[in-house]
């Protein structure tokens, strides 16, 4: 991190942007561009992390909580980069201390780092007062990152693409999450470069199909038909890239989740519950069975990227 810039009066633009879980991911063909073909159900869960947005003279990055050890404060990190964008598009000077607040696991499979760019376009199109349209927000998010469009838009969406080609989904009601968080991260890149080399030795399975049963359960508001829908194309690479994780999804099973899914491309394990109650009930039985580093209780549908102060 360099030095911190000046901080001019103000409090700041304080967003919430949320964490999200795959609830389908296919996983198609290589793309020219080096992006695998994708067909994803995205939903918004209300673990969150905060991006507040300061007025400064240069542009600085600080972050906190969890994994923050982990995060890069430069221009390799996605946040930086998003505010460096917005004000090349807004031709304004790029001048802002962003202060990250995290909840997200780093590299969990649950777009941490795209989630914290979509805040800071949030919260530096506020504070510059840039008059950005959502529009605009949204192409400059597909331009810094497949999973950074889906947690400003939030909700359920079916994406296409690289995931950055969004459609709003229909859900009934609320789905109850048990989240269970590894120890360690794995890469996405390299979950989708084992998946690309299960499938050159014969050893994966067809991409998944179109993902319609689960969006008529999601619909329908039946956690337990979405459960039997839930479906991971990745999930195969990271259970071979971290073998643990067997286990994680096995006691998640055995102790009463309607379904487990892996998170994108891992680590962090997904179990559906019927409701809150069990939900709870499960959280507290997966920390004492020591499976996993920690556990969160969470639901979704949530709104995405928001202004909270």
């Amino acid at each position: 991190m360099g030095p911190v810039p000046s901080v001019e009066s103000g409090p700041g633009v304080r967003v919430r942007v949320p964490a999200k879980v795959n609830l389908h991911l296919g996983v198609r063909d290589l793309r020219d561009d080096g992006f695998h073909e994708l067909v994803t159900v995205f939903q918004a869960i209300d673990l969150a992390d905060e991006v507040t947005a300061r007025p400064a003279v240069g542009l600085t990055v600080r972050v906190s909580g969890e994994g923050s050890a982990h995060v890069p404060t430069d221009p390799q990190n996605i946040a930086w980069r998003a505010a460096a964008m917005l004000a090349e598009h807004a031709h304004v000077p790029p001048d802002a201390l962003l202060d990250i607040t995290k909840a997200i696991p780093v590299a969990g499979g649950m777009a941490g780092g795209s989630a914290d760019a979509a805040a800071t376009l949030v919260a530096c199109a506020t504070l510059w007062r840039t008059r950005t349209s959502r529009a605009d927000l949204l192409d400059l998010a597909a331009r810094l990152g497949s999973d950074v469009a889906f947690p400003l838009l939030g909700g359920t969406a079916l994406g296409t693409g690289r995931g950055e080609v969004l459609t709003p989904a229909l859900t009934t009601g609320r789905l109850h999450w048990v989240l269970a968080l590894a120890a360690f991260g794995i890469s996405a890149g390299d979950a989708y470069r084992e998946l690309d080399r299960q499938r050159a030795a014969g050893d994966a399975r067809q991409p998944a199909g179109r993902p319609e049963v689960l969006l008529d359960a999601l619909r329908a508001g039946d956690p337990h038909r979405a459960g039997a829908a839930l479906t991971n194309d990745l999930q195969p690479a990271a259970l071979a890239l971290a073998p643990s994780l067997r286990r994680t999804l096995t006691a998640g099973a055995d102790l009463g989740a309607i379904a487990g899914i892996v998170c994108g491309s891992g680590p962090t394990c997904a179990f559906l519950c019927a409701d809150a109650r069990a939900a709870n009930r499960l959280a507290a039985s997966l920390a004492a069975e020591g499976v996993c580093r920690t556990t969160r209780v969470a639901v979704g549908p949530v709104p995405g990227a928001r202004v909270v102060g």
